[in-house]
């Protein structure tokens, strides 16, 4: 089985890109972040001839998720229970028997921010949340843009930023690992310097200045049966790219 995460930063811009990628890698579950529209725009007819299911949570302009999936999926919720919060950032489904839970994290603006505040209170909702769903659900999958890079080498060494890298926001990580959550990417060999995120500025990517933002978090009864996990960063290359790369998780199941 074949889960990926990818913030696409606008579905109605990144709506080619996204078609060919799933032509070329057939994910069995696909999380995208940063749709960037409201339901009624979604392009559901396009991603069903290309022969996936969606549910999706938009919101004009602003934030967005969705899971795509070649089974259709069950179990939809959308948005974190309990937690009043306009911005839409969480969809889960049940697909194949996996739960699949993709989320756009805040990303906080600036350590003090308002932003950074309800960020870290999203946060801690989310991980309440969690708890109760990896209680109903033994076999899950948190994906999507964590806007958390979680150690040092998750972070070009020449970052100054404190947002994304910040005591709080890895402390926050950490506490999600705390409920038994494995971060996939680091079960495996990795290069040196492997990021998901590139800004659009001052070459960015050329320069491999980024941060690896983008996570899959598998329950403990996947962890045995992860076989890889990797960056895949060929679609940032393309033009008019998201700036963020597809990251993809590889299960024996």
């Amino acid at each position: 089985m074949k889960i990926a995460t990818w913030n696409v930063n606008s579905l109605k811009v990144r709506l080619p890109h996204v078609l060919d990628w799933l032509a070329a890698n057939q994910p069995d579950a696909l999380c995208l972040q940063e749709l960037k529209m409201e339901d009624k725009a979604f392009p559901l007819a396009e991603l069903q001839a290309a022969g996936y299911h969606a549910v999706y949570n938009g919101q004009k302009t602003y934030n967005g998720v969705a899971i795509l999936s070649r089974a259709a999926p069950t179990e939809v919720l959308r948005d974190i229970p309990g937690f009043s919060d306009e911005q839409k950032r969480i969809i889960a489904a049940t697909v194949d028997g996996v739960r699949v839970i993709c989320g756009y994290f805040p990303n906080g603006q600036a350590v003090g921010s308002e932003k950074f505040a309800y960020k870290l209170r999203w946060l801690t909702a989310l991980t309440e949340w969690l708890r109760e769903e990896m209680r109903q659900h033994e076999r899950l999958v948190l994906g999507g843009d964590f806007n958390v890079a979680p150690e040092d080498r998750d972070a070009h060494p020449d970052w100054k930023d404190e947002i994304h890298v910040s005591e709080p926001e890895r402390a926050a990580f950490a506490a999600l690992l705390g409920l038994g959550l494995v971060d996939t990417f680091r079960l495996f060999e990795q290069p040196e310097r492997s990021y998901s995120w590139w800004d659009y500025r001052l070459f960015a990517f050329r320069r491999n200045f980024g941060l690896r933002i983008d996570h899959l978090l598998v329950s403990p009864a996947l962890t045995a049966a992860c076989r890889s996990c990797a960056v895949d960063k060929t679609p940032r290359s393309l033009e008019r790219p998201s700036d963020h790369a597809p990251v993809v998780l590889e299960l024996a199941l």
